[in-house]
């Protein structure tokens, strides 16, 4: 016993000295840069559930997912005004404060619940349309003419696909049947294109509700009466994402003359944008990276009331300092060893938003490539729990003695103090 109390003792500096470097080490730019971009294959599978869209409704999700936080705040106003429709919903939304791309698939409820939902999807969409926007469009073409070679994607009684050349370049566009009625289609993205290509990445898959998981089934939902509420449009030759001005002014009595769509970056709120060069576009600074706000963090504490100090861990999932190794007391029986404290969650930038698993009632939503995030909506009550459980931990660890105070004559202190928790950010 007493050789590894030696052993633990010697290596705990070398370990200490050691984590700035490694926190420096994944803070890099160099690692900074190759994470900004998104592959060809990547987007690819991030575009599958929309690809098919109209393409009015298409650009309304992408211009609409980078502002996340408004996603959510929208999602959850719908759900609460369901019988706010067409005239009524357009004048409902005006003194609202969100961005009118979000403003726009008010009147596609089982859209903004798809986004909100799947916020961690939804945030990459963005994040990747915000840094490329042509690879984005140009992924969307190569899906639908994928679609188009299996038979998924022909022209129905809810809408029209149409194919046109110009300067070399085929494209395909889908435009509703009825201009003032717009069908969400329902497809499965894993079948509807064939053989998925890229097995490193999966396409994500929304499965909405009554929907048979594997089926090859094209339909659509029930059509939606969206008077000027989608405005965008797509210049699929050149790349970009322009404005139907005469029906962005109608929905949203104002008189917009400029025809370029640009982000607005006060309704991006809280949310960082993936990229230094994205958030220099728009006028941010870039917070640290989480390694970043780990090293900076590491080892300080603020007290909490009633005097209690508590582990201030910044970053994902920080862990507290280590705790001080006990002074050589008398004989006596080893000290018991700390037990680690709770390691505090990610932070969630969607403060306030609904916390729903991606297999809530809505429906589910999968891909191999679908990691947890600073939207990861089934992570706010376990965040909570795992923050209250470290700190309890760490208060018990002192009381008893085991958090590496200086030890009585006659009984082993404790070694290596617990965990701090995952505490106040």
């Amino acid at each position: 016993m007493n050789i590894q109390r030696l052993i633990a003792v010697s290596l705990l500096p070398l370990a200490l000295a050691l984590a700035p470097l490694w926190s420096m080490a994944q803070a890099s730019p160099q690692v900074s840069a190759a994470r900004a971009s998104f592959s060809p294959q990547e987007i690819e599978a991030l575009l599958a559930p929309i690809a098919l869209y109209p393409d009015a409704l298409l650009v309304g999700v992408l211009m609409a997912s980078t502002y996340p936080l408004e996603v959510v705040q929208a999602e959850r106003w719908v759900k609460a005004n369901p019988g706010l429709k067409d005239k009524a919903l357009e004048d409902a939304l005006q003194p609202l404060p969100w961005d009118p791309a979000v403003k726009s698939l008010a009147a596609f409820p089982q859209v903004l619940q798809m986004m909100s939902e799947q916020i961690d999807w939804t945030q990459k969409l963005g994040d990747a349309f915000l840094a490329q926007e042509k690879e984005v469009l140009a992924a969307a073409q190569r899906l639908r003419k994928r679609a188009m070679d299996q038979g998924q994607l022909v022209s129905s009684s809810e809408q029209l696909v149409k194919t046109e050349s110009a300067a070399g370049q085929t494209v395909v566009r889908i435009e509703p049947a009825n201009p003032e009625v717009v069908y969400v289609p329902t497809y499965n993205p894993t079948t509807v294109y064939g053989g998925w290509p890229y097995p490193a990445y999966p396409p994500y898959a929304y499965y909405p509700p009554g929907y048979t998981a594997g089926a090859m089934f094209f339909g659509f939902a029930a059509g939606a009466i969206v008077g000027s509420a989608l405005w965008g449009n797509c210049d699929w030759h050149g790349g970009s994402v322009n404005i139907n001005t005469q029906r962005y002014n109608s929905f949203n009595r104002s008189n917009v003359q400029n025809r370029t769509w640009s982000h607005n970056a006060a309704h991006r709120g809280a949310v960082p944008y993936r990229s230094q060069q994205v958030a220099q576009r728009y006028g941010r600074t870039q917070p640290p990276s989480a390694a970043a706000r780990d090293q900076r963090y590491r080892g300080r504490t603020d007290t909490a009331p009633g005097g209690t100090q508590r582990r201030n861990a910044g970053g994902v999932g920080g862990v507290g300092g280590a705790g001080g190794i006990g002074g050589v007391g008398g004989v006596g029986s080893p000290g018991g060893v700390g037990g680690p404290g709770g390691v505090g969650g990610r932070g969630n930038a969607v403060a306030g938003a609904d916390r729903r698993s991606g297999s809530s009632a809505g429906g589910n939503f999968s891909s191999g490539m679908h990691n947890a995030s600073a939207f990861d909506t089934r992570r706010g009550t376990q965040t909570r729990d795992y923050s209250s459980r470290g700190a309890s931990s760490l208060n018990s660890a002192r009381a008893s003695g085991n958090f590496g105070g200086s030890r009585a004559a006659g009984s082993g202190g404790g070694f290596g103090g617990g965990r701090g928790g995952g505490g106040r950010r």
